[in-house]
């Protein structure tokens, strides 16, 4: 195996993607963990909701900036109107981000949100509504960070497909002009 190769396979941001994953599972691990050995509900939800709240802000301040390179927020208008912010890098730096970095946040953000609806639905059967609430507070973070990131990934594919238009539109017209320029011995 080529060495080029062996580099361009690994992740471009390590330490990001270690706590990004980090801070989803912690919380995933405490809630189970504490949900069968420790009967004490208020630690439970303060520490469970409190490491989804660390997890929610690394993805939409932290992660989701370098892994990415989106971000997006939520303003109030003068008028009392919620609005959705969203930025993305442009197109040319989108086309450079490291597939395995974005690849990593996508599954992580999908797959913690699956979770939490698993437990939410163990939850249910066990008739246990105090433990839904705590597994609701972090199925909300998780799908706010979900609906943030979709539809600014939506932007970001605009982006993506202007640039590489406006690539393929250069390209064309540069290789016309110089056609028609050696046609007509125009130098």
């Amino acid at each position: 195996m080529d060495r080029a190769q062996v580099v361009t396979e690994n992740y471009a941001n390590p330490v990001t993607c270690l706590f990004h994953v980090l801070f989803k599972a912690g919380a995933l691990a405490f809630y189970v963990l504490f949900s069968l050995f420790v009967k004490s509900f208020v630690i439970i939800f303060v520490i469970t909701v409190f490491l989804a709240a660390l997890d929610f802000w690394v993805v939409k301040n932290v992660s989701g900036r370098i892994l990415v390179g989106m971000r997006w927020w939520n303003e109030i208008d003068d008028e009392g109107n919620s609005v959705w912010k969203f930025e993305c890098l442009d197109g040319e730096a989108l086309a450079r981000m490291n597939k395995k970095d974005s690849w990593l946040f996508w599954w992580t953000l999908y797959l913690t949100a699956a979770a939490w609806i698993i437990l939410g639905i163990f939850s249910l059967i066990r008739l246990e509504a105090d433990y839904l609430l705590v597994v609701g507070v972090c199925l909300t973070l998780s799908l706010a960070n979900i609906v943030g990131f979709t539809r600014c990934n939506k932007d970001a594919k605009k982006n993506i497909r202007g640039y590489f238009e406006g690539h393929a539109q250069n390209a064309i017209t540069s290789r016309i002009t110089s056609t028609l320029q050696s046609a007509f011995g125009v130098i």
